[in-house]
C-alpha cells in the first residue's frame, strides 16, 4: 500500500506491464488477416473520440445502461445488501458506478484500473463527491488474474462491469474473465455486468456506423497513432472505416479497409496491402439474455435478477457465485 494520500483514499500499485505497442502493431500486420489489438484505440485523442461515440444519437449502449442502473439501483441494493465491498475492474472515469452509490451505500469502493494517473485521478474525485465513502484504488491490469490488495474478512464483495466490455472477448475468452472475476467476488459474492443484446443489424450497423462519422474517426485514429508514435510511413487517408454485424458469429467487426495498393513501413519492416484488404480493429460479441446466462453458468454463476430496457436493446444482469 502506497498509504492514504487524503481522509478516505488509499492507493495500491501493483506496476502493471504495460503493452509494447510496437511489438504487437508489428505482430498484428504480419498476420494473415492482419489484425490489432482494439487496446491501442485509447490514447488521448482515441479517448475523446470514444466519449464522443457514447454521445451520438446512434450510439444506445451507454444511455440504456445508466437508464437501467438509475431504474434499478434499489433492486440492487436489496439483492446485495448493506455495506459491500464494491470493486470495479476496468473503472476509467467512475462515472457510471455512481449512479449506485446513494443506493448501495456500500463500505468500500474498489476501482481498478490499468492507467495509474488516471485512475488516481478519477478515485480522487469520487472520494471528494462522496466524502462519507472510503476508497481503495489499485493499479492493475484487470485482463490478468487478479487478487485484492485490501479486503476486511467475510466482506460481501459485489464486482461490477458495465459498459458491455465483456462483449470485446470472444466467447471463451469471456468465460476465462468471467472466472478470474469470480475469484474476486469470493465465494458468497455477486456480479452486476452490462451485456448489449442481439436485435436487429440495422440497429446494431448504424450504432458503429454514426452519421457523424464519428465512430469512423476512432477507428482511423488508431492509424495516425501508429504513425506518429511509431514513425510509420503511412497514409491514413487512403484507409476507410468499415463496421458491420457479423449474424453467424454474433458480434460486430470493425474494420480498417485500404482503398489502393500501399505499403506501410514500420522500421526495417514493410508491409504491403492490396486493394480493399483490411486490418481487423474490434469485435463486440451481442448476446441474448439466454446466452449470457449460459455462459455466465460455464464460469460459475447463478443468474439472479436480470432487467432489460422496454425496447429490448441492452440488459443488466445479477449474478451470485455459485456455491
Amino acid at each position: 500500500m502506497n498509504g492514504m494520500t487524503a481522509a478516505s483514499i488509499y492507493y495500491y500499485d501493483e506496476h502493471p506491464a504495460h503493452a509494447d505497442f510496437f511489438s504487437e502493431v508489428l505482430a498484428g500486420l504480419q498476420r494473415k488477416p492482419r489484425q490489432i489489438p482494439p487496446k491501442f484505440f485509447y490514447d488521448e485523442r482515441g479517448s475523446e473520440l470514444f466519449d464522443a461515440i457514447c454521445r451520438t444519437d446512434e450510439y444506445y449502449l451507454t444511455r440504456t445502461e445508466q437508464q437501467l442502473l438509475q431504474q434499478h439501483a434499489s433492486d440492487i441494493a436489496e439483492l446485495i445488501g448493506e455495506r459491500c465491498l464494491l470493486i470495479e475492474p476496468g473503472s476509467g472515469n467512475s462515472e457510471k458506478v455512481r449512479l449506485l452509490l446513494d443506493e448501495l451505500k456500500p463500505a468500500a469502493y474498489l476501482p481498478m484500473d490499468i492507467s495509474r494517473d488516471f485512475l488516481y485521478q478519477s478515485a480522487g474525485q469520487v472520494a471528494r463527491e462522496y466524502p462519507w465513502l472510503q476508497v481503495h484504488a489499485t493499479c492493475v491490469d484487470f485482463t490478468a488474474p487478479l487478487s485484492l490488495p485490501w479486503c476486511p474478512a467475510n466482506a460481501q464483495r459485489l464486482v461490477f462491469f458495465p459498459g458491455s466490455s465483456i462483449g470485446n472477448f470472444d466467447p471463451q475468452q469471456a468465460a476465462h474473465f468471467l472466472s478470474n472475476l469470480r475469484s474476486v467476488a469470493g465465494e458468497n459474492g455477486s456480479l452486476l455486468i452490462g451485456v448489449d443484446l442481439k436485435k436487429e443489424p440495422t440497429i446494431l450497423n448504424a450504432a458503429y456506423n454514426d452519421a457523424q462519422g464519428v465512430t469512423a474517426a476512432f477507428n482511423l485514429n488508431l492509424l495516425y497513432r501508429i504513425q506518429r508514435e511509431l514513425a510509420a510511413e503511412i497514409e491514413p487517408e487512403q484507409f476507410t472505416h468499415h463496421a458491420f454485424y457479423n449474424d453467424r458469429l454474433g458480434r460486430i467487426e470493425m474494420h480498417l479497409v485500404s482503398q489502393q495498393p500501399q505499403a506501410i513501413r514500420i522500421g526495417d519492416q514493410r508491409f504491403r496491402f492490396v486493394t480493399d484488404e483490411t486490418i481487423f480493429t474490434e469485435s463486440s460479441y451481442k448476446y441474448s439474455v439466454e446466452e449470457f446466462i449460459e455462459l455466465a453458468a460455464r464460469a460459475g454463476y447463478v443468474s439472479r435478477r436480470v432487467w432489460t430496457d422496454a425496447d429490448n436493446l441492452f440488459s443488466l444482469h445479477y449474478f451470485d457465485v455459485k456455491a
